[in-house]
């Protein structure tokens, strides 16, 4: 009996807390124990299986899509969020204000943050940030050259002193072309002070935004000029590219596939984005599911802000390739 005696008022002190709102120093008072055992009692009434809890996820949440994905690509987080149609308009809305939400609330005072230059669904996120007056950050600095045709620059030169003012920052641009014509050329536009003061910092970056991309260029990227030749995008793809984050190309495992093109492109890398304490990477839509899948592969990538669709596209293949794996 002494045990069920103890059952009992350990059921106690848990109602009393958790249905009856109480604190635990009132309950201490009122059953006449101290505050050290209220809290022993509690903790072990979890313990004893007398007090559960259970999360009902809210409808447009997506928890077990978002707990697969960080099980299968080793991710910190992943955010999915609703979306209605499978289509990329849509969907860069969606994950545009989600990351939105999340830059607001996670943004941390004297953050230095590194923004990728040529990305419409970080143009979403931008456009969807309120002024802060909290946290503010330091920087924002642009990881990836933004020169190009003018019609659309404001995804570039603009979206990162955008960001900055919102966020309270101080901009650093990169007013260079984000692809040169030639090794020569980009060791030339490297002398620059202003090009290399921003490119000091991004070994300070403690949250870097990042887009990922097809190795087909975007309708956006491909007007702005910061591309390849079609020749020299199929010999990426040739050598096994998949994707590129801020045009450092991968292949489906997460391997860099570096070729001489690599030499002409001024901007962030992958080794310099492994070492940037937070990483969120923005992307969806069905062009882009395998290069997400090679990106998430890199381990460069903390957190994913996703679709739906394609999230059940990314569980699913990997549910494939594991079963393919196991029959092996």
């Amino acid at each position: 009996m002494g045990r069920l005696n103890e059952l009992r008022l350990m059921s106690r002190v848990a109602q009393m807390y958790y249905i009856e709102g109480k604190r635990q120093a009132e309950i201490a008072e009122h059953l006449r124990l101290s505050q050290a055992t209220v809290s022993r009692m509690l903790k072990r009434a979890e313990a004893e299986g007398i007090v559960r809890t259970t999360i009902i996820p809210p409808v447009g949440t997506y928890a077990e899509l978002e707990s697969a994905l960080r099980d299968r690509f080793n991710l910190a987080e992943a955010v999915v969020v609703d979306c209605s149609e499978d289509r990329d308009g849509a969907i860069m809305s969606r994950i545009g204000e989600a990351a939105a939400h999340l830059l607001e609330v996670t943004l941390s005072q004297g953050e230095i943050i590194g923004v990728s230059s040529w990305s419409q669904t970080i143009f979403r996120m931008v456009e969807n940030i309120h002024p802060q007056k909290s946290a503010q950050a330091k920087y924002v600095v642009q990881t990836l050259g933004g020169m190009g045709d003018p019609s659309v620059q404001t995804h570039a030169t603009q979206l990162t002193t955008r960001l900055a003012r919102l966020a309270g920052a101080e901009p650093k641009l990169l007013p260079v072309q984000g692809v040169t014509s030639s090794r020569e050329a980009k060791l030339l536009m490297l002398a620059d002070p202003f090009v290399r003061e921003t490119m000091e910092l991004f070994g300070s970056i403690t949250l870097a935004i990042v887009g990922i991309g097809a190795v087909e260029p975007s309708e956006l990227l491909a007007r702005s000029g910061n591309i390849f030749s079609a020749r020299e995008l199929a010999d990426l793809a040739d050598a096994g590219a998949v994707g590129d984050i801020s045009l450092r190309f991968f292949d489906k495992e997460g391997k860099p596939v570096k070729t001489p093109l690599d030499e002409r492109v001024i901007g962030i890398n992958l080794e310099e984005l492994a070492k940037v304490d937070r990483v969120v990477a923005l992307a969806g839509g069905q062009k882009k599911t395998d290069a997400i899948a090679g990106a998430l592969r890199t381990g460069v990538i903390d957190m994913l802000i996703t679709d739906r669709f394609t999230a059940e596209r990314l569980t699913a293949s990997e549910s494939s390739t594991d079963a393919r794996a196991f029959a092996d």
